[in-house]
């Protein structure tokens, strides 16, 4: 498959996620997808005047979040087994504001058995780097990635990408 035939596939949501979640009544119910070539993780988000702290200024605590729910993703897909961050740094360049699309853009830098090193932007509708952010991500044990694994809901979009989550965890 060539570079111009990568496919997105969506991945999985579970029903209490803040950020994914589909049930709960304060998440963002965000979809992310990852590139099945390169393994980036993408979503669209879109602000709303709930999510400010200052007038009209999304909370950075709020991006921050968003942006390691891509950085999961990115490293929980680099080596099929979920992750969680160990360590994140994030810097703000330029306000986010309510009711503005913001693109995530997530990536795998690399990846070692106990260490997986990601790096994520917010780029504005105009191209524009809003907020990055770097991060240390650690592999679960093989037992509570099964756990996790069987949170995820099983829909006709996100089928694909659970079905490979379901499989062996690379680390144990």
């Amino acid at each position: 498959m060539s570079s111009h035939q990568t496919r997105h596939l969506q991945l999985p949501h579970t029903n209490d996620c803040l950020v994914c979640g589909r049930l709960n009544p304060h998440g963002l119910k965000l979809d992310c997808f990852v590139e099945s070539e390169t393994g980036v993780v993408k979503a669209l988000f879109v602000p709303s005047p709930h999510h400010c702290g200052f007038a009209g200024v999304v909370h950075g605590g709020l991006l921050a979040t968003v942006l390691d729910e891509a950085m999961t993703w990115a490293a929980t897909w680099s080596i099929r087994q979920f992750c969680y961050a160990g360590e994140m740094t994030v810097r703000f360049r330029k306000n986010a504001r309510a009711n503005e699309p913001l693109q995530i853009e997530a990536s795998v830098e690399s990846a070692r058995s106990k260490l997986i090193l990601v790096t994520a932007k917010f780029m504005d509708a105009n191209g524009t780097l809003v907020t990055t952010a770097s991060g240390k991500y650690v592999p679960v044990s093989a037992e509570q990635h099964g756990r996790f694994v069987g949170t995820l809901l099983d829909t006709p979009a996100t089928r694909t990408t659970l079905q490979l989550l379901r499989g062996s965890p690379t680390q144990g």
